[in-house]
């Protein structure tokens, strides 16, 4: 028995020892697996929202090429109506089919951005339709897609955690701007 006394804290060692070693491998393990999931999570993200980006961006030129006759100084190539609403109908499938995924796996704030977006140029999508009425207001339209998209990209790389400078597209001199609610 005096053996066995004289033994034991040396087994209680070895018993705390394997026990710490187990709970340490358990909660590295665990953060190994979360962080393996969020980047798993953040490619998805990632090619969600640039797939949703090259519909909505799919619709956008199209409906621009379509209206480019309507908009003096316009460097998009025109597009006849007929093939214009052919290729409209198939970026319209594309679109419906990368919104679902921006829905599934964006952040709030970046589902707003593309809601926005979408509804911008959806704006445009029913002008370039209604030909061959143009809208008066078409500058302001392509203008409000244009800030719309700056929006989800800086709300997309905000989900993402991306970096670095600004997103906006190219900006006309302050006199040629349309007045937006930010301005």
């Amino acid at each position: 028995m005096e053996n066995v006394l004289t033994q034991l804290p040396a087994l209680l060692g070895v018993l705390v020892g394997t026990i710490g070693t187990m709970v340490a491998t358990s909660v590295t393990e665990r953060g190994r697996w979360r962080r393996s999931q969020t980047v798993r999570w953040d490619e998805r993200r990632l090619d969600a929202y640039a797939e949703f980006t090259r519909a909505v961006k799919e619709i956008h030129l199209v409906s621009l090429g379509m209206l480019s006759r309507h908009r003096p100084g316009s460097r998009t190539p025109a597009l006849d109506r007929e093939d214009g609403m052919a290729r409209l109908a198939e970026a319209d499938v594309r679109h419906t089919l990368t919104w679902e995924a921006v829905l599934l796996l964006g952040d709030a704030a970046t589902v707003r951005a593309a809601s926005t977006w979408r509804r911008a140029v959806r704006n445009l999508e029913q002008a370039a339709r209604s030909l061959p009425d143009s809208p008066d207001d078409l500058d302001a339209m392509v203008w409000q897609a244009d800030e719309a998209r700056d929006d989800f990209y800086q709300a997309a790389r905000g989900s993402l955690g991306v970096r670095g400078g600004t997103v906006e597209q190219f900006r006309r001199p302050a006199e040629g701007r349309i007045p937006t609610a930010r301005n």
